[in-house]
């Protein structure tokens, strides 16, 4: 090895490179959600917990949410060059190559079309309505003030994908559960769009913040949060949810309430902990309680 080749900066792997690219870590979100889905659908068919078609569920929701988020990073890469937050992302700085973005994300919706059709036929037929939703919104933000939309539709899909995967039909109750999780992701990415406001107007982006301002954007993620855990009530009801599911929708809106106390309008230092820790907490907080309240209703491993 040269001096002038151990001076310069290690490159991670691709597949590094890719993972953190796609933000991995952050199927944390609406996994928990697709198991709630999936898990009750189990509970109310058999009350037996069918761990093959748990791991086809993982496999899809993971698949999908990985090519989604490789097309929006692709998709968005000129946008992210000139935006001084996100202008170290790895297809702008070079760590990664638009060939091989593309490369993973085809991989990864392989993965998704193949899971969809090992688990029936109706998952299969539907998976290009999820799809769909999932590529048109990196483009939201070039024709509409409300990009946010879209994507709470695209992130509607994964409760009511976990519920066909075990059912192999239609059902109110996941549809539901899918408002709540697309309204309450709708609403925390109002409060994530507020730090890009500057950036985004210079640059001709449009979203909610951009438009309207920050106190308005803030105002709405809490009118989404208030109709999210009311959608989690709703969910409860039709499901005959018992003690632990409301007790882990307290936890919820306990939750709400501590992120809306940490962001305000004109103080969004503690924004990214209210983004990633308490969104994050509140996924696994519910799911933990809404699988508690299966097994104490019946639900068998």
């Amino acid at each position: 090895m040269t001096s002038a080749s151990a001076a310069l900066p290690r490159q991670p792997g691709r597949t590094r490179a890719f993972l953190r690219l796609v933000m991995i870590e952050h199927s944390v979100f609406a996994l928990p959600f697709a198991y709630i889905a999936a898990l009750t659908a189990m509970y109310e068919w058999d009350a037996n917990i069918h761990w093959g078609r748990l791991l086809l569920v993982t496999l899809a929701m993971v698949g999908l949410r990985t090519f989604a988020m490789a097309a929006n990073r692709i998709i968005d890469r000129e946008i992210d060059a000139r935006n001084p937050r996100t202008a170290q992302r790895e297809l702008v700085t070079g760590a990664m190559s638009v060939k091989h973005a593309w490369t993973g994300a085809l991989i990864a919706l392989a993965v998704f079309l193949g899971a969809a059709a090992l688990l029936n036929p109706l998952c299969l037929a539907l998976a290009p309505v999820a799809i769909v939703p999932m590529v048109v919104y990196p483009y939201g933000k070039r024709f509409t003030d409300f990009p946010q939309a879209i994507l709470g539709i695209a992130q509607a899909m994964g409760p009511i994908g976990g519920w066909l995967a075990v059912t192999g039909s239609w059902s109110w109750e996941a549809v539901v559960l899918g408002l709540a999780v697309g309204i309450w992701i709708g609403g925390f990415d109002l409060i994530y769009a507020c730090q890009d406001v500057d950036a985004d107007r210079e640059i001709g982006v449009r979203s909610v913040p951009a438009r309207f301002g920050i106190p308005a954007a803030i105002r709405g993620a809490r009118a989404c949060h208030v109709v999210t855990t009311a959608l989690f009530a709703w969910y409860a009801v039709l499901t005959g949810a018992g003690l632990f599911f409301w007790l882990g929708l307290l936890i919820v809106a306990g939750a709400f309430v501590y992120e809306h106390t940490i962001v305000r309008p004109h103080d969004l230092t503690r924004l990214n902990r209210a983004f990633f820790s308490v969104n994050g907490f509140i996924g696994i907080a519910l799911f933990v309680c809404a699988l508690l309240d299966l097994l104490v209703r019946g639900l068998t491993p």
